[in-house]
């Protein structure tokens, strides 16, 4: 696996803003300001300010959201870069949550529309579950939540400026950049954009219940009671969120991704009794460089402590029990119709025919518009948009054949390739 190793250049920019990050986050904590706690009284007032409402109606976000920034504080070595984004991050999930509330109250209608059948697609990270996403996102029938509608669901209203046109999109474009400066190799490992459909770990993240926190933060305590509470209640939001969201427009059938999605497979037959699923299956030895890689580059901007070999083996420990739940499921996870697998290699080899046999395994119809749009889409992003990427295995403290041995059920119970 090979990933282009930056220019002098490059690496001289980045070691450049590194040094000015190191000295910042010196000075700020020589004053104590990172040691601060995390308010949340405070950040629900600001919120509240901000949006110039103050019912947020369900309040059983706030143990998730106070063990979630004591976890920040006490365990993830924020960065000053780190405290600042955690705090906008909250402040945002805040106040969509008042704004979904403002708009349930003006539309009681909202909560009573159907999510039919929805599809979820999850694997392992870095497996080809966006590859396979974004192509049937090729069909006009499919939908998926998007970036910017994650980050902002709604519109401006009480509280935001009202004059001019809808600036969501731009806005958000402008936050992915503005991330990019500070992990610039973030692009090459996960291409995203404004208008990109967005993985389901952002809709969760707004009631505190998302590993969305997890890949962000080094916080063991919070992902242990996340793994024994559970996600039945994320999921529950999930589903408000979506109702929203098709409340203002409506489609006709949800195409849901995210690696995370094997661990609520419970939640996910609890909420969504009707859920349509697909595995997606990958080496899992290919996966983890590539994961711990992406976790890395994900989480430097917010931290003062960075350990890329604990980061491999948590990785390969979080990926283990992923494979381990696709295990336990095999073909059937309780639900109406039985899980479909897609394999990697016949993904990359054969687009269309992959995405032609999922739509025969749920009984939908493959149109020859929407193969022609996938043909053009593999065409116009060859390796789905990704960068070269050179990985090593000591890099993350890891050793091939070990983790080889450690994925031999899941690779043999499923014939990966």
């Amino acid at each position: 696996m090979c990933y282009r190793r930056r220019g002098s250049q490059g690496v001289e920019r980045l070691l450049g803003q590194s040094l000015v990050l190191a000295v910042a986050d010196g000075a700020a904590d020589s004053l104590g300001l990172l040691r601060r706690p995390l308010r949340v009284d405070a950040l629900l007032a600001r919120a509240c300010r901000r949006c110039r409402v103050s019912d947020f109606g369900d309040t059983g976000f706030l143990d998730p959201l106070r063990r979630l920034l004591s976890a920040c504080v006490e365990e993830a070595s924020l960065s000053l870069v780190g405290r600042m984004a955690t705090r906008w991050d909250m402040i945002r999930f805040l106040s969509n949550l008042l704004w979904l509330r403002d708009a349930e109250i003006r539309e009681p209608t909202i909560l009573s529309l159907p999510i039919e059948r929805p599809i979820f697609i999850t694997g392992l990270p870095r497996s080809g579950t966006t590859f396979l996403h974004r192509l049937l996102l090729k069909d006009p029938a499919n939908r998926a939540p998007l970036v910017w509608e994650t980050i902002y669901p709604y519109p401006p209203q009480r509280g935001w400026p009202r004059r001019g046109r809808d600036r969501r999109i731009a806005r958000v474009a402008r936050q992915l950049r503005a991330f990019e400066r500070l992990a610039p190799e973030f692009s090459a490992l996960h291409p995203l954009h404004a208008t990109s459909p967005q993985e389901c770990s952002e809709i969760t993240a707004h009631v505190f219940r998302s590993l969305r926190f997890d890949t962000t933060y080094r916080i063991p305590s919070y992902r242990a009671w996340l793994d024994a509470d559970g996600h039945v209640p994320a999921y529950r939001f999930h589903r408000r969120f979506l109702q929203h969201l098709q409340h203002q427009v409506p489609g006709e059938r949800w195409v849901l991704k995210c690696p995370d999605h094997l661990f609520a497979l419970d939640a996910i037959r609890a909420v969504y009794p009707d859920a349509r699923l697909v595995f997606v299956h990958r080496d899992p030895v290919k996966v983890l460089l590539s994961v711990a890689k992406l976790t890395e580059v994900v989480r430097r901007p917010f931290t003062r402590r960075l350990d890329p070999h604990e980061i491999g083996r948590q990785e390969s420990a979080r990926w283990l029990e992923g494979t381990r739940r696709m295990l336990s499921a095999g073909d059937e996870a309780g639900l109406p119709e039985k899980i479909h697998h897609v394999q990697h290699t016949a993904l990359v080899a054969d687009p269309v025919g992959t995405v032609a046999a999922l739509y025969r395994h749920f009984g939908l119809e493959l149109t020859a518009a929407t193969s022609a749009a996938i043909e053009d889409h593999v065409r116009r992003a060859p390796r789905g948009g990704y960068g070269p990427r050179d990985y090593h295995f000591e890099d993350h403290g890891l050793n091939a054949d070990a983790e080889r041995e450690k994925f031999r059920a899941y690779v043999q119970r499923f014939g990966v390739g």
